[in-house]
């Protein structure tokens, strides 16, 4: 079993957290191909994410999406944190902490968007 090496083209150098990173207009935020494999999050569908927002350290359940060519990945800032807190596209958000959930957790999602 080879191990998987780089993907696609060369981005952002980050090696660890914190990380500020800015939301894109389809309120998503990017977490860098090399912050993904120095965190060992490759394989993880589903993430516990740990943010601040102006002076608010905020939490949020998210599924991490991911493109077929690279190891980056992005998550959706949900709709009612942007509205509650005034998160706005273009706005930094400083990535504190990403973990992998518990699996009740990651059922609880993956029902959730079935039922949709």
């Amino acid at each position: 079993m080879s191990k998987k090496g780089r993907r696609g083209v060369r981005g952002f150098d980050v090696k660890s957290l914190p990380y500020v990173s800015r939301v894109y207009v389809n309120n998503q935020v990017l977490l860098p191909a090399s912050l993904v494999r120095a965190l060992g999050i490759r394989d993880l569908k589903y993430a516990k994410i740990t943010f601040k927002y102006k002076d608010q350290v905020l939490t949020i359940r998210a599924t991490l999406l991911r493109t077929k060519n690279t190891d980056s990945r992005q998550f959706t800032i949900p709709k009612d944190i942007r509205e509650r807190y005034g998160i706005k596209p273009g706005d930094d958000v400083e990535i504190i902490s990403v973990s992998k959930l518990a699996r009740h957790e990651e059922e609880e999602i993956a029902t959730r968007r079935r039922s949709r």
